[in-house]
């Protein structure tokens, strides 16, 4: 079914299609079984041959981007990732779960550099124009054997199938219980155009990455502005020059994978690639630093912020052990770095969390973690309201600090759901911010606690 986004400018219809990474043109993909996830290396390690690396391949070379994790410890694959986007061209990329090949000193650079050299070798790709991402247990040599075996193999199984993309959702998971991707088809001028994504993410999840990894991190309507795993691989047959790409992907993750949070924790790993070989044939996009954005810029966004918040959004439904998705919606902060640091105290507050999974409307819990919370808080300006998700009624508990007449047993029945809004005045300002949390259950504490006994219950 045909949707459409409204932006300031112009309408914006796009259709879902099939196919996820391989429903543009000329993309193809891979996902194999080759036992990197062995005994100690994490969740998931007892589950048989699931598989556990994936390639994704352009049959020409690609405008690159890409965002990366701020976490001032981060895996060898991200610092070879930073580094290759500096000429902005890709075409290829290696993919590996069950080993973050973080913490693991100049042998894990080695074996990034080797995993890229492997892939370019077996795809025909030029030197330097593959890249690599690595998700699970941090600080575990990677089984380079395993690793090279896998690499060779899924070089023979590339297709552009349906299957060929749910094989490579696989092979990317750790603690996710399921895959997530999605597709989109466009028009930019007569040419139709696709984006497809897949990512993973369940655990380990407040993402805040920029585009080179150095902090900050990039803030929705401020350029790079402070702030398991998450890896996001993005695909399109847009025509777009890697500036105007880069630009494109760092204003869509501002607004999507940088606006989610699982449990407050930042990966060493978090990644998100977008690939684009212009195979649709559209006019070039670009994108100068002076003057307004050009329409099919305009559009290229939106339609790429669209499938980055929908994969985002995918990841908090299957955060671990989650039970309620709660969206945070809090405006009237002196600016914007405020309301970002006012709502991630409420949604990375363990009280907050615990009572939204037990069905308590506890405004006591969530003024108080505004108030420790490095923005200014006035006690007596204060609104705090509940709706059903993407509602204008709202379901006010507290107005100006102060209790409203609003019952107990309706407030409850407003957090019943397995989904709604939290929403935020602190009427100071212009300064506003969202964000996609999770509660926090007794599964995810069973689940993430492990057996020092039996290592295959240990997580990453």
């Amino acid at each position: 079914m045909s949707e459409t986004l409204f932006n300031r400018r112009v309408p914006i219809k796009f259709t879902p299609v099939p196919g996820a990474v391989v429903a543009a043109k000329g993309f193809r993909v891979s996902g194999v079984f080759c036992d990197i996830k062995r005994l100690g290396t994490g969740k998931g390690s007892d589950k048989g041959a699931k598989r556990d690396l994936s390639l994704l391949v352009s049959d020409v070379p690609c405008s690159a981007a890409g965002m990366f994790t701020t976490n001032q410890i981060c895996a060898a694959p991200v610092k070879v990732c930073v580094s290759r986007m500096a000429k902005g061209m890709a075409q290829a990329v290696v993919i590996n779960s069950g080993n973050a090949n973080a913490c693991t000193g100049k042998q894990g650079m080695k074996d990034a550099l080797a995993m890229t050299r492997l892939s370019e070798t077996a795809l025909g790709v030029a030197d330097g124009y593959s890249l690599v991402a690595s998700t699970g247990r941090i600080g575990v040599p990677m089984p380079m054997e395993q690793v090279t075996a896998g690499i060779r193999a899924a070089a023979l199984e590339l297709g552009s199938s349906e299957e060929h993309a749910a094989r490579a959702c696989e092979a990317i998971m750790t603690s996710d219980s399921r895959p997530k991707s999605l597709a989109v088809e466009f028009k930019l001028g007569r040419k139709t155009v696709r984006i497809g994504g897949m990512c993973k993410g369940a655990g380990m999840i407040q993402p805040g990455m920029s585009s080179n990894g150095a902090r900050p991190a990039a803030l929705p309507g401020v350029p790079d502005g402070l702030h398991a795993t998450m890896l996001g691989f993005i695909t399109t047959d847009a025509a777009i020059e890697a500036r105007a790409l880069q630009r494109a992907l760092r204003e869509a993750v501002a607004s999507s994978f940088n606006c989610i949070t699982v449990d407050g924790d930042m990966s060493t790993n978090d990644t998100v690639l977008v690939l684009a070989n212009g195979l649709a044939e559209n006019p070039i996009i670009r994108r100068s630093a002076k003057g307004p954005p050009t329409r099919d810029f305009v559009v290229f966004q939106a339609a790429l912020q669209h499938v980055c918040l929908e994969l985002a959004k995918m990841i908090v439904r299957d955060g671990e052990g989650v039970h309620r998705v709660v969206t945070l919606r809090l405006s009237g902060a002196r600016d914007v770095p405020e309301a970002d640091a006012a709502v991630r105290s409420v949604a990375n507050s363990a009280l907050v969390k615990t009572s939204w999974h037990g069905g308590d409307p506890n405004w006591g819990r969530i003024i108080d973690a505004l108030g420790y919370s490095p923005a200014q808080i006035v006690e007596n300006k204060v609104d705090i309201g509940y709706s059903a998700p993407g509602s204008r009624k709202i379901l006010w508990s507290l107005k100006r600090g102060q209790p409203t007449s609003v019952t107990f047993s309706e407030l409850c029945a407003a957090v019943a759901p397995a989904e709604f809004d939290l929403h935020i005045r602190l009427n100071l300002g212009k300064g506003s911010a969202i964000l996609y949390a999770a509660d926090l259950t007794e599964a995810y504490v069973e689940f993430n606690k492990g057996d020092v006994g039996d290592p295959t219950t240990l997580g990453g």
